[in-house]
């Protein structure tokens, strides 16, 4: 309900926002799943077959900015269902090896948001002031790695750390660029049920609570303090998945990109 009053109290500045005004450009996405339902086809090959989440009856952040009243519907979405924050092979469960189906990097999918966006005559100015990252999947699964998973262990310390630096890095890359990054958090892990999504999906092992809690910890404070003018949103208030544990409900997924949305115009009007 506050979500709503709040967007109606914005219309009248929404209205008078100028064509040139950051959240009447297009809006860059990248992410995993939260971003963007589909797996990616790469020369007709997709991890999963390139069956999306849901069988299609998934709508995504990145999907719910494009209707979301507030802003244009101009997005860019680069996002892989499925993605890391680093390229990968997908590995089926059982399986001795893996791919060639795969995932892009986040690096990647903002080099392609980008190219999107891109202004001649030089191509090195863009047509966008914002990115949004979403959570990827780094250390929450078996199938996380881009090797078998029956070699996989739960991610120590230190490779939470490397996804707090895989983010930061992109974040950078970002701004080099021109845009402010906008780090989506991830859900809170009491919101979801990981071991049913381990179930559903078949995979050898699934992270527990306290290392969950780790990352979603690490990531923020770090892209926090290392990545200047970023914007760290907590986007997954009443949280509710839609019974695989795991992707947001639609309702949860128009929240989102509410607040996203509001963040956007009310940063028009605060400059």
């Amino acid at each position: 309900m506050s979500l709503a009053f709040t967007a109606l109290a914005l219309q009248p500045a929404w209205a008078d926002a100028t064509a040139t005004a950051p959240s009447r450009l297009p809006l860059l996405i990248i992410g995993a799943s939260y971003a963007e339902g589909a797996t990616p086809f790469n020369n007709g090959v997709a991890p999963l077959g390139g069956i999306s989440v849901g069988f299609g009856t998934y709508l995504s952040v990145g999907q719910a900015l494009t209707r979301n009243p507030l802003l244009p519907g101009y997005v860019i979405n680069e996002g892989q269902a499925g993605g890391t924050s680093f390229a990968r092979l997908a590995c089926a469960p059982g399986a001795s090896v893996c791919g060639p189906a795969g995932w892009d990097s986040y690096s990647t999918q903002l080099q392609h948001a980008l190219a999107r966006v891109a202004m001649p005559p030089s191509f090195t100015t863009y047509n966008a002031k914002y990115v949004v990252i979403m959570p990827p999947n780094d250390c929450l699964h078996a199938d996380a790695f881009g090797v078998p998973q029956s070699t996989t262990q739960p991610c120590t310390a230190a490779q939470i750390n490397q996804v707090a630096d895989r983010l930061v890095a992109v974040g950078n890359q970002a701004r080099a660029a021109g845009l402010t990054p906008i780090f989506g958090t991830m859900p809170r892990y009491k919101q979801l049920d990981l071991p049913l999504f381990q179930s559903l999906y078949g995979l050898a092992w699934v992270i527990n609570e306290a290392d969950y809690t780790a990352m979603s910890t690490v990531t923020s404070s770090r892209v926090r303090a290392e990545v200047p003018g970023a914007m760290v949103l907590d986007i997954w208030k009443d949280f509710v998945h839609i019974g695989d544990g795991i992707h947001p409900s639609p309702e949860t997924a128009r929240r989102a990109a509410s607040r996203i949305a509001i963040e956007l115009v009310r940063r028009d009007h605060a400059h």
